[in-house]
């Protein structure tokens, strides 16, 4: 699963979900579509394949960003 998120700069406490989607193709259009005309957002896509951490949570994977990476 791919889950899209938008985020102002570096900000890490300004994440916020967007959407979850099973395509790849999908979740990145959506990606591009939340920061379109929007300069002070990125967007950050993970990837969640079933990997889990020691508490039970799953483990994503940034498998892309883009647009405003700068604070």
């Amino acid at each position: 699963m791919f889950q899209v998120y938008t985020q102002e700069g570096k900000k890490e406490l300004t994440k916020a979900f967007i959407a979850e989607f099973g395509d790849y193709d999908e979740a990145m259009d959506c990606a591009e579509k939340a920061i379109e005309g929007k300069p002070e957002l990125k967007y950050i896509v993970e990837e969640t394949n079933g990997r889990m951490n020691v508490y039970g949570d799953l483990v994503p994977d940034v498998i892309a960003e883009g647009g405003n990476t700068d604070e």
